[in-house]
């Protein structure tokens, strides 16, 4: 696979670097992020966690903003962060901020105009790993981590492929689509209005039926805007105690939805995620 370097920066020791590839999942050209720690330099391959960015982001916000260079750096993990919708003059897009472009949802959709580009379910479950594990020194040990809509698809990756990755974390997650506006909005828009096939990408819908766990961390803000009408994590609670999922969700207090929250909190979930990439 062909991929272009776009930007090279050295930091903690490792490489943090963008690059673009034309993507046969999406149908146009990605950009990603990777953050290679300094034990590549030593000729050692090392696990990958990826990270789903939420509603508006690209594959910057995360790199920029969350402050988690210095902890992957420490204990020897790579972050992948893809953009979180395909992009481009010719890409379909709609003039609000949730839905279209920079709102992929991480579904493959099904509804024209979107069916012929937004498969980001795919393209980060299948695509990009296939083309970071053949380019760089990476094992193909995985784990999957995201903000809010990027929480939600994190959730229902790693749900619906419990082979696939190691262990899974999420900030502010879209818990239960399905009952939120910017869910039903999406899902009818991708999906169709046929509710019965949303399901799939419905976290705490997916969790009810689970029987084979990954190890799942969450944590949620109390002061976050978005709690009531759009996160619901209560349902994903609920959810937990009906299949006794291990699932770990703190409730943060005075913490709203911003970066200053995953910040704050991105070490104990790059902690958590190394006890799982790294087990025997």
């Amino acid at each position: 696979m062909t991929i272009e370097n776009l930007s090279s920066n050295k930091s903690f020791d490792g490489w943090h670097k963008q690059y673009r590839h034309q993507s046969d999942s999406l149908g146009c050209a990605m950009r990603f992020a990777i953050y290679l720690p300094p034990q590549v330099s030593n000729g050692q391959r090392v696990p990958v966690l990826y990270w789903l960015s939420g509603l508006t982001c690209t594959d910057e916000n995360f790199m920029n903003k969350a402050g988690a260079h210095r902890v992957a750096a420490e204990l020897g993990i790579a972050i992948v962060a893809p953009d979180t919708s395909p992009r481009g003059e010719d890409i379909p897009d709609d003039d609000s901020y949730d839905l279209g472009q920079g709102a992929g949802f991480y579904v493959n959709a099904s509804e024209s105009p979107w069916n012929q580009h937004y498969h980001m379910y795919d393209y980060v479950l299948n695509e990009l790993p296939a083309l970071i594990e053949s380019v760089f020194p990476v094992t193909d040990q995985r784990s999957i981590a995201g903000h809010s809509m990027g929480g939600h698809g994190a959730l229902v990756l790693a749900l619906r492929n419990s082979d696939r990755y190691q262990s899974v974390s999420a900030f502010s997650p879209i818990s239960n689509p399905v009952n939120c506006p910017w869910g039903k909005k999406a899902f009818t828009a991708y999906l169709g209005k046929d509710t019965s096939r949303w399901a799939d990408y419905d976290a705490s819908m997916l969790l009810r039926e689970s029987r084979r766990f990954v190890p799942a961390l969450v944590d949620q803000g109390d002061a976050d805007n978005f709690l009531t009408e759009q996160l619901h994590p209560e349902a994903l609670m609920t959810a937990a105690e009906i299949t006794n999922y291990p699932l770990e969700l703190n409730f943060r207090q005075g913490y709203d939805h911003s970066y200053y929250f995953i910040s704050s909190f991105i070490e104990s979930h790059l902690r958590f995620h190394q006890k799982h990439l790294f087990k025997e």
